[in-house]
């Protein structure tokens, strides 16, 4: 059995000793309630540090009502995003376009839930998840204070672990109406929670939904004052994002510096360099006196070695760089070339005779070792240049010689054109026995340090939204762990932490991003999301101006909202489930 089917086995038999403490009433002696697996267990401690936080009262409301109008353009932006999405969708069911359904449009990964969802890691996502919530929930209780709305407990929500916090306040305080008890007897076999509801309970919960309790003596909150506690935890959310991304992107990144763009793959276990400790995963620094930033350079410093020739590898391993010995084994090794994936229509390599699926190994003698490489011999090229192209295959040995006239650039008039699509996987063999890859990560840390500067356009927020998921190629970004944390090296103040700084680069990161998300999802015109209950509010007071009518303006007012409700909820099934029924399941 694996871990998954361990630890599924293992929450369903926690829920089922859920199930057994509510039927036997011991959560409900200490005011523990349930939903579902989560546990919800509330205390009245606290209650007394919100009334003392909550004094400010003038920054507090300050800072609510700068909540609401972020609400408002969060709210306008999801609500686009969503139709926007829909109509992009569903012209790509008109053009045929429609993309195979995939991991982004996996139902597991519509929700930012740690360990279901496959691109927030867990431990990293559980952190920030809790972070979302508590300050969230805790927003809220606070501008509750300050409005003088009660808050009769606040609590922590658990599901095996510890997944946020909440604060429960009196609901008929903030939205004027009575809360619904369905029975005050014993409900033995859950049939309540279940939703199941026996004859006589449904006439009484009909008669008890006529009734109309008004008490003027009772406080309810305004308007005004009920969007600025519901709009607290969207800015909460926003402000907790703000000084995580503040962080991450100023002092923390800015204390990593690349260590090299050169990692070890392979390496042949008859050489110098695996007996001399040289293994996967380091990344080399330097050879000899001379610096390694990139495989060219590595590559340009052995050529031209003797066989025989023993240097000096300064590689890293888990950011510490140790010195090994190695010897030049076969000077003349056979470059990797570059594979051909496919041949432009009339061009010079089809002229040629030139096929895909084969390997660029030389270019007039001189050795295609990488995609740069070939990239430097194209640049210098002109159009009518005759050259000598040796190509290979990877099922025999040898290369075919043919000779080539460059054509002209279709975008630069003056540089040669031969008209291959090329791929290439990155790894290069050398002369020394061992096999290295390169990964751009000087470039991939000040791309990264730019995104800043280009939240100043509509591309920037959407590349800060999708970064975990999209990354900046497709690949997605789960923070700085792993293999990728191996190209860097901590500097500066955080020299001292060690792999720690990583650690902090990771847990605002997430606790950024999820903040940012959920702040935003929140913000979307639907009940029962606070941007839902705003958006209703003051849609209804935009009607009662119009009709002067309350009942009216009211049942419109809920119309309406219902209706936003649907709509973005049949978007997100349409996301979901539209790819799989133009494609099939």
């Amino acid at each position: 059995m694996d871990g998954t089917n361990i630890a599924f086995t293992l929450f369903i038999l926690y829920w089922l000793a859920v199930i057994l403490l509510e039927r036997k009433g011991i959560l409900q002696k200490y005011n523990i309630s349930t939903y579902g697996p989560v546990l919800m267990i509330r205390t009245t401690h606290g209650l007394k540090l919100l009334d003392k936080l909550a004094i400010p009262k003038k920054a507090w409301r300050l800072y609510a009502d700068i909540g609401i109008r972020l609400m408002f353009i969060g709210m306008i932006a999801m609500f686009l995003v969503v139709i926007l999405s829909d109509i992009a969708m569903l012209s790509s069911i008109g053009d045929n376009s429609m993309p195979e359904p995939g991991k982004f449009n996996e139902a597991r990964n519509i929700f930012l839930i740690p360990g279901v969802n496959e691109f927030i890691p867990l431990t990293w996502g559980i952190i920030a998840l809790v972070v979302t919530l508590i300050v969230h929930e805790f927003s809220h209780a606070i501008l509750c204070r300050v409005e003088d709305i009660r808050v009769k407990s606040m609590g922590v929500l658990l599901a095996v672990v510890p997944i946020g916090g909440f604060a429960e306040p009196d609901e008929e305080e903030l939205f004027g109406k009575k809360e619904e008890k369905l029975d005050d007897r014993d409900d033995p076999y859950g049939d309540r929670r279940l939703g199941i509801i026996i004859d006589d309970e449904a006439e009484r919960i009909e008669e008890k939904s006529k009734e109309k309790v008004i008490n003027t003596d009772e406080k309810i909150a305004t308007r005004t004052q009920r969007a600025r506690i519901l709009a607290a935890g969207v800015m909460a959310n926003f402000v907790v994002a703000l000084i995580a991304f503040t962080l991450l992107f100023g002092p923390v990144l800015g204390a990593m510096s690349p260590l090299g763009d050169t990692m070890i793959v392979d390496v042949h276990e008859d050489s110098l360099a695996y007996s001399s400790g040289l293994r996967e995963n380091m990344v080399i620094t330097q050879i000899d006196d001379t610096p390694i930033n990139n495989v060219n350079d590595m590559l340009g410093y052995l050529e031209g070695l003797d066989a025989g020739t023993t240097v000096m590898v300064h590689a890293a391993s888990d950011r510490v760089i140790s010195v090994y010995e190695a010897d030049v084994t076969d000077p003349d090794i056979e470059p990797s070339g570059i594979t051909i994936q496919s041949i432009v229509e009339d061009s010079a390599a089809a002229a040629a005779g030139i096929e895909a699926g084969t390997i660029i190994k030389y270019i007039d003698g001189s050795p295609i070792r990488s995609y740069t490489d070939f990239q430097a011999i194209m640049n210098s090229s002109v159009p009518g240049q005759e050259v000598i192209v040796d190509i290979g295959t990877e099922d025999t040995e040898g290369t075919t010689q043919y000779n080539v006239t460059l054509t002209q650039h279709p975008d630069v008039d003056t540089k040669g054109f031969l008209g291959v699509v090329t791929s290439y996987d990155g790894q290069v063999a050398t002369s020394l026995g061992i096999t290295v890859g390169e990964f751009p990560a000087t470039a991939y840390l000040e791309l990264f340090k730019s995104i800043p500067q280009m939240l100043m356009s509509i591309g920037g927020w959407l590349l800060l939204l999708g970064l975990p998921i999209i990354g900046f190629a497709g690949e997605g970004f789960p923070g700085f762990s792993g293999t990728l944390a191996q190209f860097y090296e901590p500097v500066g103040w955080a020299e001292p932490f060690g792999i720690g700084v990583f650690w902090l680069a990771n847990a605002l990161l997430w606790i950024g991003w999820l903040n940012f998300y959920v702040g935003l999802f929140n913000c979307l015109p639907a009940v029962p999301l606070d941007g839902g209950h705003v958006f209703r509010d003051y849609l209804n007071a935009l009607i009662l101006r119009i009709t002067g009518d309350e009942e009216r303006a009211e049942s419109i007012s809920a119309r309406i909202t219902g209706t936003f409700a649907v709509v973005i909820l049949m978007s997100f099934l349409f996301m979901i489930f539209g790819p799989y029924f133009v494609h099939g399941f």
